[in-house]
C-alpha cells in the first residue's frame, strides 16, 4: 500500500533515450510520399504529337530503364550543374531550364511554366511537324523500299530532341553574356571617369553575376567536350540504332530457336532424357553465336556511326566556345579596369604622402620659432633686450633659417626621388 502511495504521489518519470521512441515527430510517411510523388510531365513523340501525363517516380524510372539518381538531377528541387548522360534506353538531359528525358519514341519534359520550356514544345513539334510534310509517308516508304535516304538519315528523333535542348541553352547563355555585356561596358568606362561608393558596389554586382555565369557556360562546354572524347559514350545516345538491333537480334535469335527445335524433335514426340542434353547444348551454343555476332556488329558499327553525333556536339561545342570567349573578354576588361583604378588608387596615395612629408618638414621648421621663443623667454637679462630693433632682427633671422632648412629638406627629397621633380 506504501508503495503504491508513492507511486501515485511522486511525478511521473521522464523518457530516457532507451525507451524513447524512435523518430518521434517526424513525418516519416510525408517524407516517403514527397519522395515518390507524382510530377507533371510533358511527353511528346516521334510525330510531334504532346500531352501532359501524371507519373511518379517509380513509373518514370519503369518507364525510361533509369535509375534513381538520374531522376534526381531533374528534380527542381535540387540544383544541379549542366548535365547530359547517355543510358541504356534514354538520354537524360539537364541543361539550365531544360529537364527531360529522351527515349527513342518519346521526350518526357518535366512541366514547368517557364518560356524556355514552352519554346522548346514548340519548336521541337515544328520541327518534327515540317519533315512529316516535306517527306510524306508514301514517299518514305517508297525511298526506304528501294534504298533511297529517309528523313530519318539526316538525323534519329533523339538527336533532334536534344539539338533543341542544346540550341535553347545555348541561346539562353548567349543572351545573358550579351545583355552583361551591354550593361557592363558603360559601366566601367563610367567608373574609370568617376570614381564612386555607388559605382564600385554596381560593379562588385556585375561581377559576381559574371562569375556565376561563366561557371554555367563553363559546365556546358566541358559537358560537350566530355561527350565529345568519350566514342562509348557518343555509341550509347544511339537509341534508335540500339532499339532496332535489338529488334532484329531478338527475331534472329527466335528464328535459331525455333529452326532448332523443328530439326531436332517433334512437338508431339516424347522427349528422350538421352537425347536432350545434345539439343540443349545446341540451343546454347546458337544463342551464343546470336549475341557475339550483336555484339561485334555493335562494336564495328559504333565507331562509323557516332560520326554525326560529334558533327553536333561539334556544332553547339563552338557556339558555347563562343559565349565562353565573349564573357573571358569581359572579365579580362574588368580586371583591366580594376588594374586602372589600383594605379590611380596608389597615385592619390602617394600624393598623400607627399603632401604628408612636406607638412611635416613645415612643422619642424616652425617649431624653431618655438625653440627661440623659448630661449628668450627665460628669466635672465642681456642687452640685446635693451636695443629697439631687436625683436625684428631675431624674427627675420629665424624665418631666414627656417626657410633655408625647409628648402634644404626639399632639395633632399626630390634628390632622393621621394617627390616628383
Amino acid at each position: 500500500m506504501a508503495s503504491n502511495l508513492k507511486e501515485r504521489l511522486l511525478p511521473p518519470k521522464p523518457a530516457t533515450a532507451a525507451n524513447r521512441p524512435l523518430f518521434q515527430g517526424l513525418d516519416l510517411s510525408g517524407l516517403k510520399k514527397r519522395g515518390h510523388g507524382v510530377r507533371s510531365w510533358i511527353r511528346i513523340d516521334s510525330s510531334g504529337d504532346s500531352q501532359v501525363v501524371e507519373l511518379d517516380k517509380l513509373a518514370v524510372m519503369r518507364r525510361c530503364d533509369l535509375p534513381a539518381r538520374d531522376l534526381r538531377l531533374l528534380d527542381p528541387l535540387f540544383v544541379y550543374p549542366s548535365t547530359i548522360l547517355g543510358r541504356e534506353k534514354a538520354i537524360v538531359v539537364n541543361l539550365e531550364h531544360i529537364r527531360c528525358i529522351i527515349t527513342a519514341d518519346e521526350v518526357l519534359l518535366l512541366n514547368s511554366l517557364d518560356s524556355y520550356v514552352i519554346q522548346y514544345v514548340v519548336e521541337l513539334q515544328r520541327r518534327l511537324g515540317f519533315e512529316r510534310r516535306s517527306f510524306p509517308p508514301s514517299a518514305n516508304n517508297f525511298e526506304d523500299g528501294f534504298g533511297g535516304s529517309s528523313p530519318t538519315d539526316g538525323l534519329p528523333f533523339e538527336f533532334r530532341a536534344l539539338e533543341v535542348a542544346l540550341e535553347l541553352a545555348c541561346t539562353f547563355l548567349d543572351s545573358q553574356a550579351a545583355d552583361l555585356e551591354i550593361e557592363a561596358y558603360p559601366l566601367l568606362d563610367e567608373l574609370t571617369s568617376k570614381l564612386s561608393t555607388l559605382n564600385l558596389e554596381r560593379v562588385r554586382r556585375l561581377k559576381s553575376r559574371l562569375v556565376a555565369l561563366t561557371r554555367r557556360v563553363q559546365k556546358v562546354r566541358d559537358e560537350i567536350e566530355q561527350l565529345m572524347d568519350d566514342d562509348g559514350d557518343m555509341a550509347e545516345m544511339y537509341l534508335t540504332e540500339k532499339k532496332l538491333r535489338m529488334d532484329s537480334t531478338y527475331g534472329d535469335q527466335s528464328m535459331i530457336v525455333y529452326g532448332s527445335i523443328g530439326a531436332g524433335v517433334s512437338v508431339s514426340a516424347p522427349v528422350s532424357p538421352v537425347s536432350s542434353p545434345p539439343e540443349s547444348r545446341r540451343l546454347e551454343k546458337s544463342l551464343s553465336i546470336g549475341r557475339s555476332r550483336h555484339e561485334s556488329m555493335r562494336s564495328t558499327e559504333s565507331g562509323e556511326d557516332i560520326e554525326e553525333l560529334e558533327m553536333l556536339l561539334e556544332t553547339y561545342f563552338v557556339v558555347i566556345g563562343s559565349t565562353l570567349n565573349k564573357l573571358t573578354s569581359l572579365k579580362e576588361y574588368i580586371d583591366d579596369t580594376e588594374d586602372f583604378i589600383n594605379i590611380q588608387l596608389d597615385n592619390v596615395r602617394n600624393q598623400l604622402i607627399q603632401f604628408e612629408l612636406l607638412l611635416t618638414t613645415a612643422t619642424f621648421v616652425v617649431a624653431i620659432f618655438g625653440v627661440v621663443a623659448g630661449i628668450f623667454g627665460m628669466n635672465f637679462s642681456i642687452s640685446l633686450f635693451d636695443e629697439p630693433g631687436a625683436f625684428k632682427w631675431v624674427l627675420l633671422i629665424t624665418g631666414a633659417c627656417g626657410l633655408l632648412i625647409f628648402c634644404g629638406f626639399v632639395w633632399f627629397f626630390r634628390h632622393r626621388r621621394l617627390m616628383p621633380l
